[in-house]
Order: structure tokens, then C-alpha cells, then sequence
């Protein structure tokens, strides 16, 4: 990275955002030390200004920022990480800085929740109880709950379709579990088989 450390007086402002979610958690500030900091330990720190320190985040609360992915903008003078965090990661207790009123990406929470109950069985866990079935009833599952999708879509109320939606959906990611996927891959694929090239389709104005 090339970063400019000179526009900002010496720091740069830092995006931080969940790296499977990608929903925006906080934003800080780093000067280089912060920066190597962050890079040799692989934990986000940062240099507050209020204390006029470096800080790494956790290390009162023990909620760190778990380094995934590093991005510079186009003009060197912004930073983009992506984090695995376990917890709120505002100090108010919220599960981020911006008080927004829910998870927009919650979808991959659930998938989180989802792997998380097939890896560790509980006894009252439909999840588990589900996968401890196995793949073909897993796979009969989103059989009937696509079935079911398609005869809300074609006979019964926008409420009733939007229920078996979510149910087909629910029970895909248990599938994708059992095949050892997820979303992820799914987006990537899909990216891959874009045909219009949706990263070069708007033209910049600048």
C-alpha cells in the first residue's frame, strides 16, 4: 500500500465493515505506526485522537477487529478493512456506530447462525435436527418450500409469498451448508456469469 498520510495531517480515515455481512461497523483514524500495528498483528488499531495514542480495539472491551481484507481508494488517502468481529463493536453497546435500525444484510447473519447450529447439534435446534437427517431430506426440504414459493406466487396473498420465499431461502442455506457452500460462493458465481459487466456499466462522471 501507498498510502498519503501527508493530506490528512499525518492520519487517514478508516472504514471498518463486516466482512461477510459488509455492513459498515465504524469509522477511525490511523497514522502509519496504527497502520503497521494493524498489519504485523492482524488486529485493528488505531490512533485516537482524544487520547492522542494508539488504541486497538478491544483492548478494554475484548471485542477486536479481527483483520479479513485491506483496501486503499483511488486516491490513497482512505482505508477500506474488512473484519470478523464477535460482538457489539460500538462502546453504547450497539452492534455498530451508526445506530441504524437493523442488519441490512442480515441474510448473512442468519447463514452464520445457520452453520454455526449445524457445527455445534443442539437438542431443541431445528437446524440440528434437520441436518442429523441428512442431505436427502435436507434436499426434499427446499424441494417443498420451492413448491410451495411457487404456489404463493401464483394463488395466494403478497404476504403469503413473501413467508414461503423466506422459508425456501432458509432451507437453501441449510443446504449449502451441508455441501459445504454458501453465499459467497453463490455471489461469486453469479458475478462470474454476468454478461454486462455491471462494475464498468455506469461511466464515471468525473
Amino acid at each position: 500500500m501507498h498510502l498519503n498520510f501527508e493530506k490528512g495531517n499525518g492520519l487517514i480515515p478508516v472504514v471498518i465493515q463486516d466482512y461477510q455481512t459488509l455492513e459498515v461497523l465504524m469509522l477511525g483514524f490511523m497514522n502509519e505506526e496504527a497502520l503497521t500495528k494493524t498489519q504485523v498483528e492482524g488486529k485493528v488499531t488505531f490512533f485516537s485522537r482524544t487520547k492522542n495514542r494508539l488504541w486497538t480495539k478491544g483492548e478494554e472491551s475484548g471485542v477486536f477487529l479481527h483483520v479479513r481484507e485491506m483496501f486503499e481508494d483511488c486516491d490513497q488517502d482512505t482505508l477500506l478493512i474488512k473484519v470478523e468481529v464477535e460482538g457489539p463493536v460500538c462502546h453504547t453497546g450497539n452492534r455498530n456506530c451508526f445506530k441504524t435500525s437493523y442488519n441490512q444484510n442480515f441474510i448473512f447473519q442468519l447463514e452464520n447462525i445457520v452453520r454455526h447450529r449445524m457445527e455445534n447439534p443442539l437438542p431443541d435446534s431445528y437446524v440440528s435436527g434437520l441436518k442429523a437427517k441428512g442431505i436427502r431430506k435436507i434436499s426434499q426440504k427446499v424441494g417443498e418450500e420451492a413448491v410451495e414459493t411457487v404456489i404463493a406466487a401464483l394463488a395466494e396473498t403478497h404476504t403469503d409469498f413473501i413467508n414461503e420465499s423466506s422459508d425456501l431461502l432458509f432451507h437453501l442455506l441449510i443446504l449449502l451448508q451441508e455441501k459445504h457452500s454458501n453465499l459467497l460462493e453463490l455471489a461469486l458465481n453469479l458475478k462470474n456469469r454476468d454478461k454486462t459487466n455491471i462494475d464498468q456499466a455506469v461511466p464515471s462522471k468525473e
